[in-house]
């Protein structure tokens, strides 16, 4: 599996690298610029994914439309996203398409239009997607957590940005943002499917060549002056307690990601998991429970979140608190453990069949790691993880330090703070 993959390196500092699939029908495409939320001040908050939608609003060569209709008109699709510490342009479309839609997303990259009438247009947008955002009491508990988790810090920023800032961005900010940040130095072109490797090269040669370097930006590193808090808390017209508990833990090179995965998939990451199986299938206590976790590069966190009923809320987190506490205090069985990397080493393996799914294996792993991580590896890793190594992982994740406590609740619910955090004394 991803047995033919190259890397090349120009001398501007861009990265190409290919998985090719000579058997494969399509061909997929990603732009990976090193930048996201964490890289913005407070005064520019929400820069980088106000750029990603204006990529997609025009060039000097394109329209909004032409655009869009030079991939889907080939049957092709686009799209884009934002994170924390990188933002993301991607195409899949048929593999003889490759040349076009590769000119499609360089154009969208070095010469963005930036008309100010898009710029309010899509300001408007922005505000919009914000505005709803509020209206989702699974959204708002979500942010409320990760505020908590690093107070005070970029991470704990909505990527989306707040109104403020939204309106007071004008075109030279944004631009002058993208031109920091959009260079050669800190972009991957990552592409899978049916392709020539040095093929992806000289497009990209071509493309971004003879632009220069620049340098990837550095970000503030969370580090012990960066706070946690332990409690957040609003209040919504709505009819169930939502409830998102935090534990803030290590970052993306950190040997035990691959323990957390297995301790992820026992804990909570589908059907079969310990907390869908007590708390919903036993106790009737929650429609949705799950738990997942978010990898950065110095810092991360595993996440507990639920839809509870109003009524049994308080029962719930107690019983949620005590299914979390043991896994600290006592070892999964065998059979779990084989049953949780049986479910990791399939969801790996059918995850990585398609063209779009290992061009995002490979620019994902580049851009985090600095180096191409082959699927036998991680897997060689899963398989090395022992119950004695994920009893260790959640005695030290679980731990009371390290816990946040986010809910929205019903307006006219009257527990105190104490209360709540109190349904987490199985924690310590």
């Amino acid at each position: 599996m991803l047995d033919h993959v190259q890397l090349t390196t120009l001398p501007n500092g861009a990265r190409v690298i290919t998985a090719p699939q000579p058997d494969a029908e399509s061909v997929a495409i990603g732009f990976w610029v090193s930048v996201g939320g964490r890289h913005e001040t407070p005064a520019v908050a929400g820069a980088s994914h106000f750029i990603e939608h204006m990529l997609f609003k025009g060039t000097r060569r394109r329209t909004a439309k032409q655009i869009s209709q030079a991939i889907e008109g080939r049957g092709g699709y686009l799209n884009a996203y934002t994170q924390e510490d990188a933002t993301c342009y991607y195409a899949r479309l048929p593999h003889e398409r490759l040349a076009e839609a590769f000119d499609v997303l360089a154009d969208m990259y070095r010469e963005p239009k930036f008309a100010p009438a898009d710029i309010d247009r899509e300001r408007g947008v922005i505000v919009e997607e914000l505005r709803m955002c509020r209206d989702q009491p699974q959204h708002v508990v979500q942010e409320q957590l990760m505020d908590g988790l690093w107070d005070g810090h970029p991470l704990g920023r909505p990527l989306v940005g707040n109104e403020k800032t939204l309106r007071a961005m004008t075109r030279a900010d944004l631009d002058g943002f993208r031109r920091r940040h959009y260079q050669p130095a800190s972009t991957i072109f990552a592409m899978a499917g049916r392709l020539d490797h040095e093929i992806a090269v000289e497009l990209v040669r071509a493309a971004i060549g003879r632009l220069p370097a620049g340098r990837r930006k550095t970000f503030r590193q969370v580090d012990r002056r960066v706070s946690q808090a332990r409690f957040r808390l609003a209040r919504r017209d709505i009819e169930q307690v939502h409830a998102a508990i935090g534990f803030r833990g290590f970052g993306r090179n950190d040997g035990r990601r691959f323990t957390l995965r297995l301790l992820n998939s026992i804990l909570g990451e589908n059907m079969s998991s310990r907390l869908f199986q007590i708390v919903r299938e036993k106790h009737g206590l929650a429609y949705a429970v799950q738990s997942s976790f978010q990898l950065f590069d110095e810092t991360g966190a595993t996440v507990i979140s639920a839809g509870l009923d109003r009524a049994r809320a308080a029962d719930a987190l107690r019983l949620i608190a005590r299914e979390t506490a043991r896994m600290r205090e006592k070892p999964v069985s065998r059979g779990e453990l084989r049953r949780a990397r049986d479910y990791l080493l399939g969801q790996f393996r059918l995850g990585l069949e398609g063209t779009g799914s290992q061009m995002q294996w490979i620019g994902d792993t580049l851009l985090n790691y600095g180096r191409i991580v082959k699927p036998d590896e991680v897997l060689a890793r899963l398989m090395a993880v022992t119950a004695a190594d994920i009893q260790q992982l959640a005695a030290e994740l679980f731990a009371p330090r390290r816990t946040t406590l986010s809910l929205v609740v019903p307006e006219k619910d009257a527990t105190d703070e104490q209360t709540w955090l109190g349904t987490l004394q199985a924690l310590g």
